[in-house]
């Protein structure tokens, strides 16, 4: 029965109240158990969603095993999974307590005729490279030039940006005798949009941009903000 480990997975969890202020335990978490005298690395991957623990355990021996009837109560840690021995399959028990920066689990057969200690520390390196980095702001900083069809008539504009973080400033050129000033110029994502006020015939209209990013292109619609006129254009660096 003390080879029984040739298919056992391991794993732990736990889930502490925001009042206690422990860390969440979800990740990667690496030990090693002594098996007949050899040391058996195991690496652990946990899930916890509240007092319930899920997850898979690796050892050098057998494929990932799945925790079953993982629960946590406080820092103490329980659950069951299963492990293969030579044709016949046993229940082994674990249980598990948090200290300090580690879990200290004791873990047996169901029956009791064998069981071993485990110690797992948490993957710094895993849980560093498992956080995404947050997406850079695209930089849409200088001159952007197009043309669109205005009644009949094509019309070439350059559109002057500077960017910054998700802040946008700049003019429009090509529609008046002045460049125009844009207003609350945004950057979500691959979407850019503002406004500025445009002169027609003897009226003032507040026109809304809205483009969309791509490479070095943003393809803009267009439009007053009362809807009774609106086109697009593709612009360019």
């Amino acid at each position: 029965m003390k080879a029984l480990f040739g298919w056992v997975g391991l794993a732990a969890v736990l889930w502490v109240s925001p009042l206690a202020g422990a860390a969440d335990l979800t990740g990667t978490w690496k030990g090693s158990f002594d098996l007949n005298g050899n040391t058996l690395p195991a690496v652990i991957n946990l899930k916890v969603a509240g007092t319930d623990v899920t997850g898979t355990v690796e050892i050098p021996t057998g494929p990932p095993s799945e925790i079953r009837e993982g629960k946590v109560d406080g820092d103490n840690v329980t659950f069951w999974m299963n492990s293969q021995y030579q044709g016949t399959t046993y229940k082994v028990v674990f249980k598990g307590k948090v200290a300090g920066d580690h879990i200290d689990f004791s873990f047996l057969t169901d029956n009791g005729s064998w069981g071993a200690t485990l110690t797992v520390k948490r993957d710094v390196a895993a849980a560093a490279a498992a956080v995404p980095e947050p997406p850079k702001a695209i930089d849409l900083t200088g001159a952007w030039k197009g043309a669109f069809d205005a009644n009949g008539t094509n019309m070439s504009v350059t559109f002057n940006l500077n960017s910054s973080a998700n802040v946008v400033t700049g003019t429009l050129e090509g529609v008046g005798v002045t460049p125009i000033e844009i207003h609350d110029g945004k950057i979500d994502g691959n979407v850019v949009t503002f406004w500025l006020s445009a002169d027609y015939q003897g009226q003032t209209y507040q026109v809304n941009y809205k483009g969309t990013v791509t490479a070095n292109q943003i393809d803009f619609s267009f439009g007053t903000a009362d809807g009774g006129w609106g086109t697009t254009v593709t612009v360019k660096k």
